[in-house]
């Protein structure tokens, strides 16, 4: 039977419930909550500043460096054991490789620019909610930035192409696809594309077109909370 009703009542391209704010941590350079559904990121930027040990050092441009953890029953299922683990590794590479083309640090040579990544609860969609709040802290760190970077993950449940999947849908008793993607707002370059499942070519293209439109609503939440919070200070 096909999925032509979500578990949560939503349209197929309708993402969950979305909040963000900039500027939520005191002492880091550049911060940001993100919330979608009930999974939430608070992103903390750190620098540029002198990268250590040196060897590590770039002579003609800075680097960035993103720390992802979930926290400890953050999670709708076991226990996330504390500390560095493959996966949030994995995520942190896929976080580096999707900010990179946009950020400019050719003015920072042999320094670093941290990122740090908390989620004290989530509900899928983790490294979508990552990479947004990870962009608009640092837009708020006025860390140079060639294009804002807008996350939703696509899926395909049941042979029915969705946006923003939850928990519930990636865990449906059928085939599921789940397809994290993250795009540049004025070019629409994709810089995140995984994939965990199976899809049709045509339907990942349909995914893809979905995921333009997807990625707009989330961008017109970062700017604003980017305008709000620069209309104060």
């Amino acid at each position: 039977m096909a999925y032509t009703k979500r578990v949560d009542g939503r349209k197929i391209d309708e993402l969950r419930p979305m909040d963000a704010k900039v500027g939520v941590i005191p002492n880091a350079d550049g911060s940001a909550y993100f919330k979608m559904g009930n999974t939430i990121a608070y992103a903390a930027v750190y620098g540029p500043r002198e990268l250590f040990p040196k060897f590590l050092q770039d002579p003609k441009k800075g680097v960035i460096r993103c720390h992802y953890s979930m926290m400890p029953f953050s999670g709708s299922g076991e226990r996330i054991r504390p500390g560095g683990n493959r996966r949030s590794q994995e995520i942190s590479m896929v976080m580096n490789n999707a900010l990179e083309p946009v950020i400019d640090l050719s003015a920072f040579p042999n320094a670093v620019v941290d990122i740090f990544v908390d989620l004290p609860q989530t509900d899928a969609g983790t490294r979508c909610a990552a990479i947004s709040a990870v962009a608009m802290a640092l837009a708020h760190a006025g860390i140079p930035m060639k294009d804002m970077i807008s996350s939703v993950a696509m899926g395909e449940v049941d042979g029915t192409v969705v946006a923003d999947l939850n928990y519930d849908e990636e865990s449906y008793p059928a085939i599921v696809s789940d397809i994290p993607i993250a795009m540049t707002h004025n070019t629409k370059e994709i810089t995140l594309l995984q994939m965990d499942g199976e899809i049709s070519k045509p339907q990942l293209m349909k995914a893809l077109e979905m995921a333009k439109l997807a990625t707009e609503k989330v961008y017109a939440l970062q700017k604003k909370a980017l305008l709000e919070k620069f209309a104060k200070e």
